[in-house]
């Protein structure tokens, strides 16, 4: 029968050498999950950040619709089904648009109309794509009926 002393055989294995090297292992290991953790932590609040700036652009302009069923749309998890979710399924897509290609659209009157023509891709408006020819303002109505001016864009 063979006899081993695991004592003496343990410690000619960690030589400080290896338990550096499985330090660095540990070391790196925690960074690598670290680092994977916060790719999905900024995954979601980019999603969240979508679905927010999506409500808000749109409630400024009037256009409203159910929590769950504007998470939906932004998620491209559903059809628009009224017109207030038909312009916020073409903002959602201009928006990603933007994200996705920021680096190669020009400022540019023709990339703009392109962008107000996808903004309207879903409405089944002429609008989109075309230039204003009145001026318009954005009101609100407070809580006594009177109406204020909220936005007042730049003239035709």
């Amino acid at each position: 029968m063979r006899w081993f002393d695991f004592e003496k055989e343990y410690n000619k294995l960690l030589t400080p050498e290896i338990v550096a090297y499985l330090t660095q292992i540990h070391e790196f290991k925690g960074l690598h999950s670290n680092v994977e953790s916060q790719k999905e932590i900024l995954a979601e609040l980019v999603e969240i950040a979508k679905i927010q700036s999506t409500e808000a652009s749109n409630r400024i302009e009037g256009i409203i619709t159910t929590d769950d069923r504007l998470k939906l749309i932004v998620k491209e998890k559903t059809m628009p089904m009224t017109r207030s979710e038909k312009e916020i399924s073409g903002y959602r897509d201009v928006l990603a648009t933007i994200h996705e290609s920021y680096e190669y659209i020009p400022i540019r009157s023709n990339m703009i109309l392109q962008l107000h023509r996808d903004l309207y891709k879903f409405s089944g408006s002429s609008v989109g794509g075309y230039f204003k020819t009145t001026d318009n303002v954005i009101t609100g109505e407070l809580l006594d009926g009177t109406r204020r001016v909220r936005f007042e864009p730049v003239p035709s």
